[in-house]
């Protein structure tokens, strides 16, 4: 029981973390996210919030926990799947368009614009971090809190 309140805490600091990080690539390299970016950022924002609240939970409810945060890392990857084809298809652009203003006008994105408002363009080209790409790096980390957390929500006592 230990091991899954500590693995579930780990995640959600490891989040917190990645949006740590997402906010100095923001104001500190001058990566503007755009709206595929910040639709990542609500799925991990998503994850850290339901592997706080499922690391305090009974055992049972724990489990359920988990797999509702494995649903939102997986909804995350797949927000960063598509990033990835819109990226290797230019001529796409989810720049300022529809899903930009909806996503602008969001509550959470008015109070708390730093984090959540998109200014940028999916199809820019950024500087690689440890040669890949952030929609990459995103997918990688997506994938690895899918695996943790269905293990922890699917796994025998």
């Amino acid at each position: 029981m230990t091991s899954t309140r500590t693995l579930l805490i780990a995640i959600a600091l490891t989040c917190i973390g990645l949006l740590g990080f997402a906010l100095y690539l923001q104001f500190g390299r001058d990566m503007l996210p755009c709206p595929l970016c910040i639709i990542q950022r609500y799925a991990f924002a998503g994850v850290a919030l339901l592997c706080l609240v499922a690391a305090f939970l009974p055992a049972a409810a724990r489990r359920f926990g988990a797999g509702l945060a494995a649903l939102a890392a997986l909804a995350g990857a797949g927000v960063a799947t598509w990033h990835l084809w819109v990226k290797a298809h230019p001529n796409v652009s989810c720049g300022i368009d529809p899903l930009e203003t909806s996503l602008n006008t969001i509550p959470t994105a008015k109070l708390l614009p730093f984090l959540f408002q998109a200014d940028g363009l999916c199809t820019t080209e950024y500087e690689p971090i440890l040669g890949l790409s952030i929609p990459q790096w995103s997918l990688a980390w997506f994938s690895l809190f899918v695996v943790a957390l269905l293990w922890l929500a699917l796994r025998r006592r």
